[in-house]
C-alpha cells in the first residue's frame, strides 16, 4: 500500500513574514487595490528605516499551485508601553473571510511580547466594516480626529481613534 500524498497547496497554510523593502512592489499593488488614498512607496519605506513592526500574511501558493500570494499586512509602532496601528490591509479578493481578525491578534500577540500595554488605532468614520471587527476584537471608541483623513475632492474625513487594554 502506497501513502498518497496531497498535491502542493492542496490545503495551504499561511505564514506571517516581515515586511520587507523587496517585497514593496507586490505590497503597494495591494494598497493600490484596498484604498482609494493609499500609502505611497516613501511612507512604507520609512515605516520600515524607523524599525516599525511590520508583517506580511501569505499563502505559500495560490490555489492552482503558483506563486505565493499577500493575503494582507500590517504596520505598528512601538511606544513607550503602547503599540499604535498605522496600516493593516487585507487584499480585496480575500476581505470577509477573517483575515483581518488573524493580523489584529498576530499584532496583538507582538504587542504584549514587547511590554506594550495599549493598543491604539485610527479609522475612517465611514468604514464600518473595519469598526465592527475593531470592536469584535475588544477595541473601544475613545476619541475623534477631526478632518483627519484625505477624503476625494479635496475633502477630509474624521477618524474614530481606538484603543484596547492589554
Amino acid at each position: 500500500m502506497s501513502a498518497q500524498l496531497d498535491p502542493p497547496c492542496a490545503r495551504p497554510e499561511v505564514r506571517f513574514e516581515p515586511l520587507l523593502a523587496d517585497r514593496l512592489d507586490e505590497v503597494l499593488r495591494v494598497e493600490q487595490r484596498a484604498y482609494d488614498h493609499p500609502w505611497s512607496h516613501t511612507h512604507f519605506l520609512d515605516a520600515l528605516h524607523s524599525g516599525y513592526q511590520a508583517q506580511m500574511l501569505v499563502a505559500p501558493c495560490d490555489v492552482a499551485g503558483g506563486a505565493p500570494t499577500l493575503l494582507g499586512y500590517f504596520v505598528a509602532m512601538k511606544g513607550v508601553d503602547e503599540v499604535h496601528l498605522l496600516n493593516i490591509t487585507v487584499a480585496p479578493e480575500f476581505q470577509g473571510q477573517g483575515w483581518s481578525r488573524l493580523l489584529l491578534e498576530a499584532m496583538t500577540i507582538w504587542a504584549r511580547g514587547v511590554g506594550a500595554q495599549w493598543l491604539w488605532l485610527e479609522v475612517r468614520v465611514g468604514n464600518a466594516r473595519a469598526i465592527k471587527v475593531y470592536e469584535a476584537q475588544g477595541y473601544r471608541r475613545v476619541g475623534l480626529r477631526k478632518a483627519y483623513y484625505p477624503a476625494g475632492s479635496g475633502q477630509r474625513e474624521d477618524a474614530i481613534v481606538m484603543s484596547l487594554r492589554l
